[in-house]
């Protein structure tokens, strides 16, 4: 189901992904604008696209000017949480041992909310990623996250989640949010 999710994203045509991910960008500025009322000090987890995962950096930029902190997640083991480094958009970027920019300083910072990007996802908010289980893993860490998946429509299937799987608290795409 994975590798069937993947070919449909990247058959997506350039023009729409480029709608699409503007959409998602106003999908997320509405949820940011919300989630700040609740947490006006908190630092929202976000990440570097990959492998055709919408592209949200021009929000990234929307969000910082507007005075969110945002951090991008880092690897810290194969069978460890995911870490977060301090990050504002212009910040120098190295890559990280799966060719993932990260930031290049070692600034700790700690999500109230994360967005997660998805292949998948169903109806009950689980979200199929690339099996590496690093976001269940930070996921089970307490306090726990708000946690905000980002798909394209194309990614909605059907399965079944394995007992480890953590659901999302809500998941937005370019025509929805669950």
């Amino acid at each position: 189901m994975r590798l069937t999710l993947l070919a449909a994203r990247r058959a997506i045509a350039a023009d729409s992904r480029s709608d699409w991910d503007q959409e998602l960008g106003r999908r997320v500025l509405a949820w940011a604008a919300s989630w700040r009322q609740t947490q006006p000090n908190g630092v929202l987890g976000v990440y570097w696209p990959i492998r055709g995962e919408p592209d949200l950096r021009p929000v990234y930029a929307e969000l910082t000017a507007s005075g969110v902190a945002l951090a991008l997640p880092v690897v810290a083991g194969n069978d460890s949480p995911l870490r977060f480094l301090a990050w504002t958009p212009g910040d120098s970027m190295v890559k990280d041992s799966f060719g993932v920019a990260v930031p290049a300083s070692n600034v700790s910072a700690t999500p109230s909310a994360l967005l997660i990007p998805c292949v998948g996802f169903n109806r009950r908010k689980l979200r199929l990623g690339y099996g590496g289980g690093f976001y269940d893993r930070t996921l089970a860490l307490a306090p726990r996250p708000q946690a905000i998946g980002i798909a394209y429509s194309c990614g909605l299937a059907e399965f079944d989640g394995d007992p480890h799987d953590i659901a999302l608290d809500a998941i937005i795409t370019e025509s929805a949010s669950l």
